[in-house]
């Protein structure tokens, strides 16, 4: 698949999430297998009003070697803002740039940005030929199936943004109004598809590969990406991957698991440092040991702790507690 001038492996992408998609994850699902990868959503508002020197928007930004193509989500509403923010954020060294038209979060449509902007479809153009216009790389959107179900205009809004420069769609097949409930709609991916000629990447319900499998052969869709089913579970992408090839990959053992928190949780320090490392690995944690012996009791026991060194030690025990299983 490709982006403008960008060319995509294959396998499916992990999808942008506030508070869980920073360079320690990426660089993890990208070790197992994801062919790209979006940030967390950045401000593109508070980003210039900060000049840059918000410590939390740095630490959004960072990256690790070995992520692999990643892009930057931008959000926001005015036109010139998202531009001037592309412009701010050339040198940030990612691969391309997200636009943000589906965040169902009330915090952001409050504003009238994300998904919000589902009912702004003329102002949606805008803002991405303001981005493209000003971006030297590739412009890429994510957008719902609308705002709710009386207002399914997800084809409306693709050809939008494909008239306005977008270089790829992803289409996530619920509405605002579902939030992350029901399931996702992948016939409103279908008709995107059918819609644009710019790829159309598949959104929503991917967990395993045999439901990526599914979702490019119901939709035709170009690309899949993964969202919650990769958190604490990076080995999707090897699954997807193996899928399809036509084989199959294993399951990661409970010392596998455990294992790949620990470096997860390596990797938070080294970004967040000390006291924003354990707090940003607590969900990690628990998502790791979700279904595996003692995981409500271990994840009650992580949450209380601060140091890292206890964090490391709670860690190591659980591991040599799943090898014994």
């Amino acid at each position: 698949m490709r982006l403008g001038t960008l060319e995509l492996e294959p396998g499916a992408g992990l999808s942008p999430m506030a508070g869980v998609t920073d360079a320690a994850m990426r660089l993890l699902c990208r070790a197992q297998g994801a062919a790209w990868s979006v940030s967390e959503m950045l401000s593109a508002k508070g980003w210039i009003y900060s000049q840059g020197k918000n410590r939390e928007a740095r630490e959004l930004l960072a990256r690790l070697p070995g992520e692999g193509v990643a892009g930057l989500q931008l959000f926001g509403r005015e036109p010139e803002l998202m531009a001037e923010a592309a412009r701010m954020l050339a040198g940030a060294g990612f691969d391309f740039f997200d636009l943000n038209f589906g965040c169902p979060a009330p915090k952001i449509t409050g504003n009238g940005e994300g998904s919000a902007l589902m009912r702004e479809p003329e102002l949606i153009g805008r803002i991405v030929r303001a981005v493209a216009d000003a971006a030297d790389r590739p412009v890429t959107v994510k957008i719902r199936a609308g705002w709710d179900e009386r207002s399914v205009n997800a084809v409306e809004v693709a050809k939008i943004c494909e008239q306005a420069g977008a270089a790829a769609v992803a289409v996530h097949g619920r509405t605002r109004a579902q939030q992350y409930a029901g399931r996702a709609d992948w016939g409103v991916i279908r008709e995107v598809k059918r819609s644009v000629a710019i790829p159309v990447i598949g959104n929503g319900d991917v967990k395993s590969g045999a439901d990526a499998l599914r979702m490019l052969d119901e939709t035709g869709c170009d690309g899949v990406l993964v969202g919650r089913a990769a958190q604490g579970n990076p080995w999707i992408f090897r699954e997807i991957r193996a899928a399809m090839a036509g084989k199959e990959a294993p399951a990661p053992t409970g010392a596998e698991r455990v294992e790949m928190a620990l470096r997860h949780f390596e990797l938070e320090l080294t970004l967040h440092g000390e006291k924003g490392g354990v707090l940003e690995m607590r969900k990690h944690i628990g998502w790791y040991a979700h279904g595996m012996r003692g995981a409500a009791k271990f994840r009650e026991r992580v949450n209380r702790m601060e140091r890292p060194g206890d964090v490391r030690a709670a860690l190591t025990e659980f591991a040599r507690e799943a090898e014994a299983e």
